[in-house]
């Protein structure tokens, strides 16, 4: 704000000093241009000595010659006396000319005005209608930083920031969403951690009491053995039991991917892909192409399903040779098959069958970062829009494939 202050005060002494400048010019100009009526009654005076009858057809500003007579000052004009060959002549004359310039220098004067209001009004507006606005939401992304989340925006029908303001508070109500469902999942898994910790006690105590009795030789008939033993197999099944369920506990959704499951056309999801990668990958010198499609309806989530495709790609990207990555159509079974295709594959056959799987990485992702989730991500999501995800290796090429159902 105050750099706008700053250039604001730049603004007005620029108007100030433009206007003294040009006024300062047509003034001076009017003055060095001085009197033009006067030229034309010298010459006419000096005709006059010279015997010659004047002429003022061919006179801007002299209207009338006069000689002395009693009614010789009574006149409504502007005139000039002069003395001729010893005789007194009135010249009469307008200044309609200078009456113009007057006039034009007021037209400059008010051109100039309206010219400094309408910038003055502009500057004043974008202050009231954006700076000031923006500079209310400054802060914002600094509080969500902090973890500051609790504090909603205030809305505005300001046209110009009312849907950004809408979509940082949307921003802001998803990551306390989020923090909230990951704060009641920790304690979901810590309360089951516990009560399968408890369970397995009870058949650990158990395993150890029975193990202990067979040390001391406190069974020797055989079929008590035998009996001991299965006891000891029956409870060692039920800690595999709890284990079990522990590993499934911590290989559960831990992400929370919610989807709303709509409409939306093939083309929309094709557009705004193609609006950010076009630009992206020219930059980096990685050839985009995309093949034809026939445009139709698509089951599923937009949004999701942009993320989808972006998630593919920026796999691409990282693990491709960095010369071109193609999207491609294909239509099978009711169903809409869009493949990302890229050059230089790195991943190995062996590979292949785990790349969806969580926080798995391959042997090519040993200089690269990443978490392992994009590919888990991407089929989690397409199954909750009741779609798939599949990839293969093709002529030394990786191909990602993501199913949408048609309607």
């Amino acid at each position: 704000m105050k750099a706008f202050k700053k250039i604001f005060c730049a603004v007005i002494a620029v108007i100030i000093v433009l206007f003294v400048a040009a006024n300062y010019i047509l003034i001076t100009a009017d003055r060095e241009s001085g009197r033009p009526y006067k030229v034309e009654i010298s010459r006419l005076v000096y005709d006059m000595e010279q015997g010659n009858t004047p002429d003022i057809s061919a006179c801007n500003y002299v209207t009338d010659i006069v000689k002395c007579t009693d009614d010789f000052y009574d006149t409504d004009s502007d005139y000039v006396i002069y003395k001729v060959n010893g005789e007194l002549y009135r010249f009469e004359y307008s200044t309609r000319g200078e009456s113009e310039i007057k006039r034009f220098i007021i037209t400059i004067n008010i051109f100039l005005g309206l010219m400094a209001v309408i910038i003055l009004v502009v500057m004043l507006y974008m202050r009231w209608k954006i700076l000031n606005p923006f500079e209310k939401l400054s802060d914002v992304p600094y509080e969500l930083s902090k973890g500051n989340l609790t504090s909603p925006i205030k809305e505005t029908k300001n046209r110009f920031f009312g849907k950004f303001i809408w979509g940082v508070d949307m921003l802001r109500e998803n990551i306390e969403q989020q923090k909230e469902r990951e704060l009641d999942l920790q304690k979901e898994r810590k309360m089951l951690l516990l009560s399968l910790s408890h369970d397995i006690k009870t058949p650990l105590s158990a395993i150890k009491l029975y193990s202990k009795a067979l040390s001391k030789g406190l069974y020797t008939d055989k079929e008590k053995q035998l009996e001991i033993a299965e006891n000891i197999n029956t409870k060692a099944d039920e800690i595999e039991g709890y284990v079990s369920q522990i590993i499934t506990a911590s290989r559960e959704d831990f992400l929370s991917l919610d989807v709303n499951i709509g409409e939306f056309y093939l083309s929309e999801l094709v557009t705004k892909i193609t609006r950010y990668y076009s630009e992206k990958l020219s930059l980096i010198k990685i050839d985009f192409s995309v093949g034809k499609y026939d445009d139709c309806l698509l089951n599923g989530d937009i949004d999701r399903g942009i993320e989808v495709v972006q998630n593919i790609i920026e796999n691409a990207v990282k693990y491709g040779d960095g010369k071109s990555i193609n999207l491609s159509f294909s239509e099978e079974e009711g169903c809409i098959l869009i493949t990302v295709q890229n050059s230089g594959c790195t991943l190995s056959d062996t590979d292949l069958p785990h790349i969806f799987e969580s926080f798995w990485r391959g042997t090519n992702a040993d200089n690269i970062k990443g978490s392992g989730l994009g590919l888990y991500i991407c089929r989690q999501l397409m199954r909750k829009m009741n779609g798939e995800t599949f990839a293969e290796i093709k002529n030394g090429n990786m191909l990602v494939t993501a199913v949408f159902e048609k309607i």
